[in-house]
């Protein structure tokens, strides 16, 4: 099995988490940092260190669904609400190849199921069955030309970019449960008229409930990385909102807040989060007075080496220290 580690149990279920489009949301860690078929230079979670697109066991169905469980008790038992179970890893979701097997057992729990995806994969039979078997589906749609494809996404040299959208417009016309795209905009890239086409592009699927415009709100793998400025982000909603109806679009650009749930290991609570969501230092001051601890834990996290510090866009942010975010 396995190629992975997570240096321990407890870091396959984290959260729950605010999220802006799921509520909050108990995510789940089924691949290894950081294993992708896309190295976005916007990541929050580094440079993807195994680029790849052939599915691998990584870890057991049954001890996803042992550690996830064990966190809706935990839960349940503050009072944490948690709206969603979230297929949310260290890289893309649909490389597990346990991951159908995975969201079926997890459906005992009762909880709806979402998967976070770069669609990248979506077009394999085998990949758009797994994904049909969730209750919420989240697909990236960065740009539609290959130029800026390749130079944002980074993707996998064997993948191609038309057979990945003629991939999205099959899966989004089989797909019962809601279903978002997502499309990130950085400052400094020449879109030209590339929002147009996207909106035209998005505008075929007709089941798609929203169309999401972001920007990075989190330390990005380049440094170079910034939001796209605001005239831009709205020059994307205006196109979007003519060519796909304004009641299906909108901005994911705002802060998520700071109500990240405390489960009953401090420690352990605050790695599992950030090895897949950085933490803003209010969010961590929130967190650590409804845990009832004091900084200190986290200077001693720090000088470990097991958290690492970064600044972006005048906010400081935690995160754990994964080979992946070591910066140049």
């Amino acid at each position: 099995m396995g190629v992975a580690n997570l240096e321990n149990v407890g870091m396959l279920a984290f959260g729950p988490v605010p999220s802006r489009r799921l509520g909050k949301s108990l995510g789940i860690n089924n691949i290894p940092a950081k294993t992708c078929s896309y190295s976005c230079v916007y990541c929050q979670l580094g440079k993807t260190i195994n680029r790849m697109t052939e599915r691998q066991a990584f870890y057991k169905p049954e001890d996803i669904f042992r550690q996830v469980k064990r966190k809706v008790d935990e839960a349940a038992s503050r009072n944490e609400r948690i709206d969603y179970l979230t297929f949310v890893p260290d890289g893309e979701p649909t490389l597990d190849i346990n991951l159908g097997r995975a969201i079926s057992i997890l459906k005992q729990i009762g909880i709806p199921i979402a998967v976070l995806t770069n669609a990248s994969l979506i077009w394999r039979r085998n990949i758009k069955e797994d994904l049909l078997e969730a209750d919420f589906v989240s697909l990236k749609v960065d740009v539609v030309s290959g130029d800026l494809w390749r130079s944002i996404n980074r993707p996998h040299k064997s993948l191609r970019l038309n057979t990945i959208l003629e991939g999205i417009v099959e899966f989004a016309e089989e797909f019962k449960g809601t279903i978002l795209s997502e499309t990130m905009l950085v400052a400094g890239v020449d879109y030209g008229g590339e929002f147009e086409r996207i909106a035209e592009f998005l505008a075929q699927l007709k089941k798609l409930d929203k169309a999401y415009i972001a920007i990075p709100t989190r330390p990005p793998t380049e440094k170079w990385v910034k939001p796209a400025k605001e005239e831009t982000v709205n020059c994307a909603f205006q196109v979007f909102s003519e060519k796909i109806g304004i009641n299906r679009v909108e901005y994911l650009i705002g802060y998520e807040g700071n109500a990240f749930a405390f489960t009953g290991n401090v420690e352990e609570d605050l790695l599992s989060i950030t090895a897949v969501h950085p933490m803003r230092k209010e969010a961590v001051t929130e967190f650590l007075k409804k845990a009832n601890e004091d900084w200190q834990i986290i200077g001693k996290l720090l000088q470990k080496g097991k958290l690492m510090e970064l600044e972006y866009e005048g906010n400081s942010y935690y995160m754990r220290k994964l080979p992946t975010r070591i910066r140049s």
